[in-house]
């Protein structure tokens, strides 16, 4: 019996260590703890793959809720008027600036400014008729007087730049696409956040499930232990946070692919349970091909011809701001009262589109009407910028955004933990492994060696 004991005493660490390894129980936890545990493997990769991506997204999202307001308060030589006279018409000033500078156009203005504010204009490069090639512009927007048509102030919209005139569009670009390039023709940083939002989406659904492993204990899934404090209450900040507004991250990681992904992946899906409408901004080729001879319509003719198409569709307000898509050689007339040109309560304003040759109606967004598959698409902007309940809704999206990255900063925490906490036995084994390798090692020093045997002389 004592020899056998010697015997159980002097196997290696590293077999023992092998034999009780966890992953061998494996085969004798029941179901639930096996889908459980691939569950928890999904979270933990999803989540950590998501994580920066979520925690600049969550950053930069509280912040752009409140985009128009931080640039004015940026920038108040872009946004104030500096004569205090008469506003002139926002076409009159849209001739005045084309008329000063041959090398622009003019692609979308409000058609009046807001009192005391200047008229702020997107602009594209015209083509250069010696080199047939755009004119090069180191600007995309323009603030104009609106009392003397004068424009005091450019920038590139969205340029990469945090200066202080750029540093709000800069972070509502770097919002949904991290300012990555296009390559190949595609947008890598739209496409990128849209595959992030996709995962995003999945996993709220497995977290939510992980979040009660019992139906027993469901208030702990809601309890902050603040007292507690440390891991603990990174924990609960975690899991009890996450429950507790589990429905407006859902809605927010939904129509973030809605933003980012809505032709190629969200109005597909969509069709296949209710029409929609098609329109030349999501269905380019609606729009006919522009033909050799090929004029444009003026802006004062489509502002006409939407008149008259607003009171047909009983819309209240008139146009608001008009915009002409090169790309689809078409003209969108938003209507909507001076200053609200965002759309700030309900689905937002109505739209309506014509061809920039003909006149011929292409198509029109009005919120609240259509099919219910036109009325979803038309909810995921209001839905996303908290705009569909106002002030209110925005001051939501904004707290939203900044659980998100409180979300995302925890989880990457409690990964590292665990991370960690799964090192330390492989790291405590190799350590008694090289602990008993030494000792044998000087056992074998202390150990004489055999006297060798002598030849006996006769």
């Amino acid at each position: 019996m004592r020899r056998a004991s010697h015997k159980m005493r002097t196997i290696p660490i590293s077999v023992l260590t092998a034999c009780s390894d966890t992953s061998s129980s494996v085969l004798f936890r029941p179901a639930g703890l096996l889908m459980r545990g691939q569950l928890v493997r999904l979270h933990r990769w999803f989540g950590v793959a998501t994580a920066l991506f979520l925690f600049v997204a969550g950053l930069t999202g509280a912040i752009i809720a409140w985009d128009h307001e931080l640039d004015a308060a940026l920038n108040p030589s872009f946004f104030k008027a500096r004569t205090a006279g008469p506003a002139l018409p926002g076409l009159e000033l849209a001739r005045r600036v084309e008329a000063a500078d041959p090398r622009v156009q003019v692609t979308y203005l409000p058609l009046a400014a807001e009192p005391g504010h200047t008229l702020q204009m997107m602009v594209l490069p015209r083509t250069n008729p010696a080199t047939r090639e755009p004119y090069k512009l180191d600007f995309n927007q323009i603030a104009v007087d609106p009392a003397t048509g004068e424009v005091q102030g450019r920038r590139e919209w969205g340029a990469f730049s945090v200066s202080r005139l750029n540093l709000i569009p800069f972070i509502y670009k770097l919002h949904y696409t991290l300012h990555l390039p296009f390559t190949g023709g595609v947008d890598v940083g739209v496409w990128l956040m849209g595959v992030v939002g996709i995962i995003w989406l999945f996993d709220s659904v497995i977290a939510l499930w992980l979040s009660f492993p019992s139906l027993r204990s469901w208030r702990k899934s809601f309890a902050f232990r603040l007292g507690r404090g440390g891991y603990a209450l990174t924990f609960d900040l975690h899991r009890s946070g996450g429950v507790w507004i589990w429905g407006l991250l859902l809605i927010v990681a939904l129509t973030s692919v809605s933003m980012n992904l809505a032709a190629p992946v969200v109005r597909p899906i969509v069709s296949m349970f209710s029409t929609l409408t098609p329109d030349p901004i999501n269905n380019p080729g609606i729009a006919r091909a522009p033909q050799p001879g090929d004029g444009v319509l003026s802006r004062e003719r489509i502002l006409q011809i939407a008149e008259e198409a607003g009171k047909a569709q009983h819309i209240a307000v008139p146009p608001g701001g008009i915009y002409y898509a090169e790309f689809v050689h078409a003209y969108g007339v938003g209507f909507f009262e001076t200053g609200n040109d965002h759309g700030d309560t309900g689905l937002g304003n109505p739209w309506m589109y014509w061809d920039a040759a003909t006149g011929k109606l292409l198509g029109k967004q009005i919120p609240g009407k259509g099919t219910a598959g036109d009325i979803f698409m038309q909810a995921q902007y209001p839905l996303h910028s908290g705009r569909i309940l106002g002030i209110g809704g925005r001051i939501v999206i904004s707290a939203v955004g900044i659980a998100v990255a409180v979300l995302s900063a925890t989880g990457l925490l409690i990964w590292l933990r665990k991370l960690n906490a799964r090192r330390r036995p492989a790291q405590k084994t190799q350590k008694m492994q090289k602990r008993e390798k030494a000792s044998v090692t000087r056992e074998a020093a202390r150990t004489p060696e055999r006297p060798r045997g002598e030849i006996a002389v006769e």
